[in-house]
């Protein structure tokens, strides 16, 4: 998976995070107006895992590492960082 593979799952993701807050999941459906709350929660974690990994890619780049070597951190893992 490249940068440009990563970018475009983000925005897929952001699409249906969106989609989620509204109450519905696919663009044109009618929601119901109460967002699947554990699917918003995958989302998210999956968003944040996106994130991270495209970071890390940037970053072994930037230190002339190769940034095919990046790997998924698990939710728990990238959901405990601190800001």
């Amino acid at each position: 998976m490249d940068n440009q593979d990563i970018l475009e799952r983000i925005k897929a993701l952001v699409e249906e995070e969106h989609g989620l807050r509204e109450g519905s999941t696919q663009p044109g459906e009618q929601g119901t107006g109460a967002p699947d709350i554990l699917r918003l929660q995958q989302v998210e974690e999956q968003l944040d895992q996106c994130w991270d990994l495209l970071r890390q890619r940037r970053a072994k780049k930037d230190y002339g590492e190769n940034p095919d070597e990046a790997e998924v951190r698990p939710v728990s893992e990238v959901e405990g960082y601190q800001s």
